[in-house]
């Protein structure tokens, strides 16, 4: 079989197939023209078979998914209405906390002053109460210390 290889393959498909083809047409029980008419109805009935097959498919599928559209169309409004909701929930969220904010920093605002007057308050009272230091000469202070230990020993 190695011998004829891939040519002699072909060679004998080739003689097959005329053979099959005089066969055919000595063998036939009609003549040319019928058998044409005969397949070409047979093309006509394979197609319409087909056209009849295409529109019961398109038919099923419209009927399935055309349920499912009205179906969707309410899901996405519903959807549609919760983001919205949302939304205006966020809405009033952010202005609650905004004046929340500008409400602490007033009040914030309104300590940082009660304190600022009640430290000047304090300073001024603190200055009014304030501890006078006199300046001694050194002399004078080392007199007084003399005279301090002279009691000092005295006493013992």
């Amino acid at each position: 079989m190695a011998r004829f290889g891939t040519l002699g393959f072909i060679v004998g498909g080739v003689v097959g197939a005329a053979v099959g083809v005089v066969a055919g047409v000595m063998l036939a029980p009609r003549s040319g023209a019928e058998s044409r008419a005969m397949a070409a109805d047979a093309m006509n009935d394979a197609w319409d078979s087909a056209v009849d097959t295409y529109e019961q498919g398109r038919n099923a599928v419209t009927e399935r998914f055309g349920g499912a559209n009205p179906t969707a169309d309410a899901a996405t409004d519903d959807l549609r209405a919760k983001v919205d909701a949302a939304r205006e929930r966020m809405d009033q969220l952010r202005d609650s906390l905004s004046n929340a904010v500008a409400e602490a920093s007033q009040q914030v605002g309104d300590a940082a002053v009660a304190v600022s007057d009640q430290v000047v308050e304090e300073v001024a009272a603190a200055e009014d109460d304030a501890v006078k230091v006199e300046v001694v000469e050194v002399e004078d202070a080392a007199e007084d210390k003399a005279a301090e230990d002279e009691k000092a020993e005295d006493a013992e």
